[in-house]
């Protein structure tokens, strides 16, 4: 708003001012590459400085399941995949590993020391004798989650099945998963599950600089993860995703196939959470059923859930939020927990749908508001004389 003389009078002029030009993509890669500096430096310099070796391994813990949050986040933000089946892809890549660190606790020719307990086989199955190999259980890790997750998708997807019917199968497939589990006690552990493990590659991990190593190879990780679900989410993937989120028959007019689209936004989560599983069972030392069942996939979403899902840090500074309360509270309220988690999930969606990440917008969209306001006030019609 300005000011012009005419006539010895002032009037005022109510032409809006120009527009400020948008941020170039320059800009938005330097924020990115300012906001990993800032990541890698509070994981790599501050959280060992400050944090005691219990306290670092937590963090790690922590971390994994902001691993499987990033997958989450672009399947569900960015595709509208209620995904709540990724305990399984989490349990296939951290039984992968476990298989192959147990294995090799036991030594060459030896089978687990749960198998010599239980006293139900006389030599190692057939199935299990390939994780021997660190060359085949480390590929396994990320590619047999992979690969369940193009078979489940490419069933699912191609039948059109969405929304609440596809979250109702991720979750019956959960569920499969653990009762299969469960039944083998002779070879996955049952119950239990592969618990007791004690070398990572050779590496002790009883020792605490041993475990510091697997911290920072997780932080490393997950860093690595979230560069690249950034790509996917900047590129031109990334948009016709979102476009099949919002629009799949109008996607399908155009010529692309949406059962495609989704499908990779599907097996790359599927990756990324077997992968945090493979991480998760040197940080924690067990991987077990309790650990990839259906509750645990809920947790998995509510943690997206409350910080965001339709941003890249949302899920992952939600999920380990989450985390990190769940083990605070539970130690101090037990049975209260569940409670509050599903209260905290109840309040996120019926109030604040973006999750926390979203309260930066809004606070914006208020102070627009205001400033426009306030504009308004001021501003007078074209022509009329102030006095």
């Amino acid at each position: 708003m300005t000011t012009v003389a005419r006539d010895s009078r002032t009037v005022v002029d109510s032409t809006p001012p120009p527009a400020k030009p948008a941020a170039g993509p320059s800009r938005h890669r330097f924020r990115a590459a300012a906001g990993f500096a800032f990541g890698a430096a509070v994981l790599f310099a501050v959280a060992p400085l400050v944090l005691s070796d219990f306290r670092l391994s937590l963090l790690a813990k922590y971390l994994c399941v902001a691993m499987v949050a990033v997958g989450i986040g672009l399947a569900w933000g960015r595709g509208g995949m209620l995904a709540l089946g990724q305990g399984v892809f989490f349990g296939l890549g951290g039984y992968a590993m476990a298989m192959h660190l147990k294995l090799a606790d036991a030594g060459p020719g030896n089978m687990p020391d749960f198998m010599l307990l239980y006293g139900q086989l006389d030599e190692l199955p057939l199935w299990w004798r390939p994780f021997a190999s660190p060359w085949f259980a480390l590929p396994a890790t990320v590619l047999l989650p992979m690969g369940v997750a193009f078979v489940l998708g490419s069933l699912v997807f191609r039948r059109r099945v969405r929304g609440a019917y596809f979250a109702i199968l991720s979750q019956a497939l959960a569920a499969a998963m653990v009762i299969l589990l469960i039944g083998q006690q002779g070879t996955t552990g049952g119950t239990n599950g592969l618990t007791d493990i004690q070398g990572f590659f050779g590496y002790d991990l009883d020792d605490p600089v041993n475990q510091r190593m697997v911290y920072f190879i997780i932080a490393g990780t997950l860093l690595a993860l979230l560069a690249l679900a950034r790509h996917l989410m900047q590129c031109r993937y990334g948009e016709l995703l979102v476009a099949v989120r919002d629009g799949e028959e109008r996607v399908r007019f155009l010529g692309y196939d949406p059962a495609v689209v989704k499908l990779v936004a599907y097996v790359v989560a599927a990756g990324m959470a077997g992968l945090a599983g493979a991480l998760f069972v040197p940080a924690v030392g067990i991987i077990s059923p309790a650990m990839i069942g259906i509750v645990p996939s809920i947790e998995f979403v509510i943690g997206v859930a409350v910080g965001g899902r339709a941003t890249l840090l949302g899920p992952v500074l939600g999920a380990v939020a989450v985390a990190w309360a769940r083990t605070a509270l539970s130690e101090r309220f037990p049975g209260g927990w569940t409670y509050l988690q599903g209260l905290l999930f109840v309040v996120v969606v019926a109030f604040l749908p973006g999750g926390l990440a979203s309260l930066i917008g809004l606070l914006r969209r208020d102070e627009g508001k205001r400033r426009f306001g306030r504009l308004r006030r001021t501003r007078r019609p074209e022509g009329q004389v102030s006095s």
